[in-house]
């Protein structure tokens, strides 16, 4: 299934870092995604856009993740060549994203 499934996200970006909130629409799903979300999966999908670390944040009392992603937005979005290269299409492509359906007990 894809994440946006389950969640939605906010973005913000400053230079060359990227920030992406994913939240839960339910809050049930959140232990989940924690076990979907790891830094190194959400690195592995965004590969081609992001060229630094992934610092995951876990907001539990917000059913929500906080991404920092560095070096991902081609120098900063003023100074990078790519077309809206920054949070909104990266967020978007980032829900995009495969994971395991959760298990409906």
């Amino acid at each position: 299934m894809k994440l946006r499934e389950l969640a939605h996200a906010r973005t913000g970006d400053k230079g060359n870092t990227l920030n992406v909130s994913v939240i839960c629409h339910d809050p049930a799903h959140y232990a989940h995604l924690s076990r979907e979300l790891t830094p190194e999966a959400v690195k592995a999908w965004l590969a081609d856009i992001v060229k630094g670390d992934v610092i995951r944040y876990a907001l539990p009392n917000l059913a929500a993740f906080n991404f920092v992603l560095r070096d991902a937005l081609g120098g900063g979005v003023t100074r990078s060549l790519a077309i809206d290269a920054h949070g909104k299409s990266v967020s978007s492509a980032l829900l995009g994203m495969t994971i395991a359906a959760p298990d409906e007990r």
